[in-house]
């Protein structure tokens, strides 16, 4: 929330018609008689959209834990768990601890590298993110994490989201480059032409982007945001500086050396993922080779493109039985292994993530290193941190708060 401040001259006059905005006495803008109508058929679109995703999400939960129930002993799954050696699945910990450490060192280094949030911080939105993603539907840890980021380091919320969308396609295009390194090991899927179109659209998205943004600088983005000019209260100083700050956030797109270090932080990572899925098979002892963990963490990975409910339940364990169908893992036997891999993928983000917010709750937001000026954007303040998105700056002419004057939140009018 922005402050503004009242100027003297208003309190003494409660009838002039003055508007606090930015610390600047001025009149009230006149009301756009069409603002109303605009806003109910934004909320009327909003609610189609959540019905149409609500809708998706009861059907792929549904289908994939049919899939997942279907075709169930019980006596013989309940055999494969009691007789399993769950001793292996603490380096099976281990090694999903590594990955998400490599996932937060991806995640910063899609940042330029003169403005990369401290590591720390970094982890510690990355797991709180994931805390929310488990618990609650819609992925609702990826603002959270913005949100954290931006309020324990100095980068902007624009430049965070931006890098936040890039980790999305860096996964998938990670996935893929995994799952074609060790096609000659794997066996026949029926799957593999549906991944293959998928690969050749998302490598070739990248590049189109990529070009295009080389060639074409900040413009394509100006356009994708110029819509947000018929708010008002998007001004023309805060659009520029939100693009600035997105322009940045895609620099995995815009600079071959950020993102050949993104994408080996990004395969990095899977193969932990992949080394954990087979610590597990261990564990549960059906005798798989080790490209059967490759196998289930390419379904996995991909089957998280799909809307589902939250910690992926269902989607996970129907996913995981579709790639051990391929090695003749009967349902009863694969689907005790999904629900172990499952709670060695959820307990930990659960664990981990109460106890960040417990720690950021005690420990009030600290930035880090402060931010140099975006170029083309607003330079930081006095004290180092860039202003947040939504925030303003006064104007070289505006009178500077004096002793005495009143703050009250912005839009107030006396």
């Amino acid at each position: 929330m922005r402050i503004g401040r009242v100027h003297p001259r208003a309190l003494a006059d409660p009838g002039s018609q003055a508007e606090v905005t930015d610390g600047r006495e001025g009149p009230a803008e006149p009301k756009d008689p069409g603002a109303g109508e605009r806003t109910s058929g934004v909320n009327s679109a909003g609610r189609r959209r959540r019905l149409l995703l609500n809708g998706a999400v009861i059907a792929v939960t549904v289908g994939f834990c049919y899939l997942a129930l279907s075709h169930i002993r019980l006596g013989e799954g309940w055999n494969a768990l009691s007789s399993s050696d769950y001793w292996w699945l603490i380096p099976a910990l281990g090694a999903f601890a590594l990955g998400n450490l490599a996932r937060a060192l991806r995640w910063r280094s899609l940042f330029p590298a003169s403005r990369r949030p401290p590591r720390g911080a970094t982890f510690n939105a990355m797991m709180i993110g994931y805390l929310y993603n488990s618990i609650l539907p819609a992925r609702a840890g990826e603002p959270a994490r913005v949100a954290v980021l931006t309020q324990r380091s100095s980068s902007p919320a624009f430049e965070i989201s931006g890098t936040v969308a890039l980790e999305r396609v860096y996964d998938v295009l990670g996935i893929l480059a995994i799952f074609f390194l060790a096609w000659p090991w794997l066996p026949h899927v029926s799957w593999f032409g549906t991944a293959a179109a998928a690969a050749a659209g998302l490598v070739l998205a990248i590049a189109i982007a990529a070009v295009v943004l080389t060639v074409y600088g900040d413009r394509p983005l100006r356009l994708l945001l110029s819509p947000l000019r018929r708010f008002s209260p998007v001004s023309e100083e805060r659009l520029e500086r939100w693009l600035a700050e997105l322009v940045h956030g895609l620099s995995g797109l815009r600079s071959w050396r950020v993102g050949l270090e993104a994408l080996l932080w990004t395969i990095v990572a899977w193969f932990m993922s992949i080394l954990c899925a087979y610590l597990v098979i261990l564990a549960l002892r059906p005798q798989l080779p080790f490209a059967a963990a490759v196998l289930v963490m390419v379904a996995i990975g991909l089957s998280m493109m799909l809307p589902s409910l939250p910690a992926a339940v269902g989607v996970f364990e129907g996913a995981t039985l579709l790639a051990l169908h391929a090695y003749g893992v009967s349902h009863s036997v694969a689907l005790p292994y999904a629900l172990v891999l499952h709670l060695v993928n959820f307990v930990p983000f659960v664990a981990v993530g109460v106890l960040l917010l417990h720690y950021n709750s005690r420990h009030p937001t600290a930035f880090g290193s402060p931010q140099p000026p975006i170029p083309g954007g607003v330079a930081p303040d006095d004290a180092g941190a860039p202003p947040a998105a939504g925030a303003t700056t006064p104007e070289a002419g505006a009178p500077a708060a004096q002793p005495g004057d009143v703050v009250v939140p912005e839009g107030n009018v006396v």
